[in-house]
């Protein structure tokens, strides 16, 4: 019976040795899966952080307004009985002018870096004629004498002094909450008795200083809305619905242009008796940090899976073309400090750049297996051959990940001649 296991074992060893390596390709798959749940985890600490800050210093700020609102009276019946109800009518400015300038500032919570900023918004602008005709509002209904404009911030913490509108020939306080309806719920408000009519253009302007983290957003109410934004940051990210006209960004810093119209928005100029999601609208910029090192390290793992078959396939062939026994519990070893190497990249990841993180995580790994395949082949060749194979694997997947546009092409072309590679080198084993 020993004797035909033996034989069994002879005849099909390179296949048998393929099988187990298979197997223990696939047991340390299972630590790259808790790897990539440690960087998700240590990810949403950095959100936690960035939320502690925000919620000390001020959050991502959204600018809508100034909008005027005038309530009137409506006549409704329910269940038999005839009642006055007040509503609103609002309107939007003809034309809006925004000019921010945003100081960028860093934070640290622990080791993980926050970006906040303080900036001074300038806001100009004018309402045509109020055609309140149009909503079919009969003229003895409307109270003028109501009438408020409402200016919204996101986050009114972030206020760094009391804000004034010169709105028709006169400077009003803005405070908050002080006209409550459904749709400006929080914004800043102020009584217009007197200063608004049907007819006649209204000309307004303000100045906003506040603190915010993030996004600095603003929303297009103007029939005809331009803005223009100005940093010394010099990484933003463009977002909401518009993308910027004209921009430029340099080291020293970017400068953004928009020009939205009344008609790229899904809400009118002036409405009655409804609600629209104006902040839907919104566009703006993100000041974001330069390298998110926990997205480039996730996108790393999921090369592991290559990094350890390639690996694992240089040892089958080194083991048979070359008659180099190699136990199973060293390729299992191998495969854990492979698997070390993300760990590495992602702790160093936290404290210095992603690319110098990934040299040194690199370099370690390497250094260890190339050491340690000198000692179990007691070949310098064989070292340096690995070492030399190792470098340009992690290279090669340090340029996909850099890569982004082309990761794809260049990943085919690499799996591609790798192949042929292993062909070429597997023609010696005799298989039979």
């Amino acid at each position: 019976m020993d004797n035909a296991l033996t034989t069994f074992w002879n005849r099909n060893k390179i296949i048998l040795k393929s099988f187990l390596i298979g197997f223990l390709i696939l047991l340390l798959l299972i630590p790259t899966v808790f790897i990539q749940d440690l960087v998700s985890e240590r990810q949403q600490r950095q959100k936690e952080a960035v939320t502690e800050v925000g919620s000390r210093w001020a959050g991502s700020q959204t600018i809508a307004g100034p909008a005027i609102g005038i309530p009137y009276t409506e006549t409704v019946t329910d269940q038999g009985k005839t009642m006055e109800v007040k509503k609103w009518a609002y309107f939007l400015p003809g034309e809006l002018a925004v000019h921010a300038r945003i100081v960028p500032e860093k934070r640290y919570r622990g080791i993980y870096q926050v970006i906040v900023y303080t900036t001074e918004v300038r806001i100009e602008g004018s309402y045509d004629s109020l055609h309140i005709a149009e909503l079919n509002i009969p003229p003895g209904r409307i109270l003028w004498n109501e009438a408020a404009v409402f200016l919204d911030i996101t986050d009114v913490r972030g206020l760094k002094e009391e804000v004034k509108l010169h709105i028709a020939g006169s400077d009003l306080d803005l405070v908050p909450a002080k006209f409550s309806n459904e749709q400006f719920k929080n914004a800043l408000s102020a009584s217009l008795p007197g200063l608004v009519t049907a007819r006649g253009a209204i000309a307004f302007s303000a100045t906003v200083r506040l603190k915010g983290s993030e996004n600095l957003l603003f929303v297009p109410l103007g029939k005809s809305t331009t803005v223009q934004v100005g940093s010394s940051w010099p990484n933003p990210s463009f977002t909401g619905n518009y993308l910027p006209d004209l921009r430029t960004v340099q080291d020293s810093g970017f400068v953004a242009e928009w020009k939205v119209l009344y008609l790229n928005r899904n809400y009118p100029q002036q409405w009655k008796d409804a609600s629209y999601d104006i902040t839907s609208s919104a566009f703006g910029v993100n000041l974001i940090v330069p390298v998110d090192s926990y997205q480039q390290t996730t996108r790393s793992v999921k090369y592991a899976v290559l990094c350890i078959l390639l690996t694992f396939t240089a040892f089958f062939l080194i083991e048979w073309i070359y008659s180099k026994p190699i136990h199973s519990m060293q390729y299992l070893l191998v495969g854990v400090a492979l698997c070390i190497f993300y760990t590495l990249l992602l702790s160093f990841s936290e404290y210095i750049l992603f690319n110098g993180a990934y040299l040194v995580a690199s370099l370690a790994t390497i250094g260890l297996i190339a050491w340690y395949v000198k000692s179990i082949l007691q070949s310098a060749k064989m070292s340096l051959f690995i070492a030399g194979l190792l470098t340009l694997l992690y290279g090669f997947i340090f340029t996909l990940i850099q890569l982004q546009d082309y990761a794809l092409l260049m990943g085919s072309i690499g799996l591609f001649i790798t192949l042929a590679v292993v062909m070429y080198f597997s023609r010696k084993i005799k298989w039979n």
